[in-house]
């Protein structure tokens, strides 16, 4: 089968062996997948990894639970063992001895088969088409933060950042506080928020406004300084964003200040998939470009370029 390889940084197109499902997975036939930040990252050196990328996927299960075979889905990332102490106590997205579809001793979805945990898999309503679907993943990680702060009507929230994540995250937000800003220098992606009436700004603009929670989605490490200036003493700056390379963090600064510093990754795949079949979230504003896997090389190529929000690779047919 084709798929899209990575190995010391180095992306290719190979032709590797289909995978055989082991006991308790289901193999999956992919018919469409997202490239996302964390895929571009990886790329230029974020984690060790080698082999195939890709972790937001729609797909025909192949083989699997009889109740699975010929449905369509999307699936949780995180293989978990279910016996580690953090699975036992409920936090199985941080098992000790966990594979990470595409990120993570597993092959990823960049290919035209993969396989995951049966458990891991969800089905994606008929009303709801691919390209709507491929999203469930990154809206799964924007609804997280949901899971991790209290954030009320009157709460004061600013999103740095209006990529891919950013987009999906100011959504999401904008549906527990009357009070959110969208801050980011490209002005076709703020017209974006603008439509769906959240109010957004370059960050220039922000001047000394504080606020209550401070969401980083910029992707950058200069983000986090500037979500740091603008989280009031005792708010709380939630961490979006993955990248390669070190962070300066003036450690005093959030002591003095009362700073809680939130890291916030994979979220819950139910609610993510019930919003997208609603309509509540709509996605397809943000599709930028379509590619055959064949052409998976010049997609990561548009997918890197400034302001381009999400490429979706066409595997295979439904």
């Amino acid at each position: 089968m084709h798929a899209i390889w990575l190995e010391n940084r180095e992306l290719s197109l190979r032709d590797v062996e289909r995978p055989s499902p082991p006991p308790g997975e289901s193999l999956l036939r992919v018919t469409l997948a997202g490239i996302c930040a964390t895929d571009l990252e990886l790329t230029r050196g974020y984690y060790p990894y080698a082999g195939i990328l890709g972790h937001e996927f729609v797909a025909i299960v192949e083989e699997g639970p009889e109740d699975l075979v010929g449905r369509r889905v999307v699936g949780e990332i995180n293989a978990v063992c279910r016996t580690c102490d953090a699975c036992r106590a409920g936090r199985s997205s941080h098992c000790e001895r966990r594979t990470v579809l595409g990120i993570v001793g597993r092959n990823g979805a960049f290919a035209e088969y993969c396989t995951l945990p049966s458990s891991n898999l969800h089905v994606v309503p008929d009303s709801v088409p691919d390209e709507v679907a491929v999203f469930t993943e990154p809206l799964a990680a924007a609804l997280r933060i949901g899971e991790q702060v209290a954030i009320g009507a009157d709460d004061r929230v600013l999103v740095l950042g209006h990529g891919r994540l950013g987009q999906l995250v100011a959504r999401v937000l904008s549906e527990r506080t009357k009070h959110l800003r969208v801050a980011g220098h490209d002005t076709g992606k703020r017209a974006q928020l603008d439509a769906l009436g959240i109010a957004t700004s370059s960050p220039a603009d922000l001047g000394d406004t504080r606020f209550d929670v401070v969401v980083e989605c910029t992707g950058h490490a200069a983000g986090f300084d500037l979500a740091r200036r603008h989280v009031r003493p005792g708010g709380t700056l939630v961490m979006k964003s993955t990248y390669a390379g070190s962070l300066e963090i003036d450690a005093s600064a959030l002591v003095v200040d009362e700073i809680r510093l939130v890291g916030s990754r994979c979220g819950p795949f139910a609610p993510a998939l019930d919003r997208l079949a609603s309509g509540v979230v709509d996605p397809m504003p943000l599709i930028h470009a379509r590619f055959p896997l064949a052409d998976g090389l010049e997609a990561f190529a548009e997918a890197a370029r400034p302001g381009v929000l999400k490429v979706l690779l066409e595997i295979g047919a439904r």
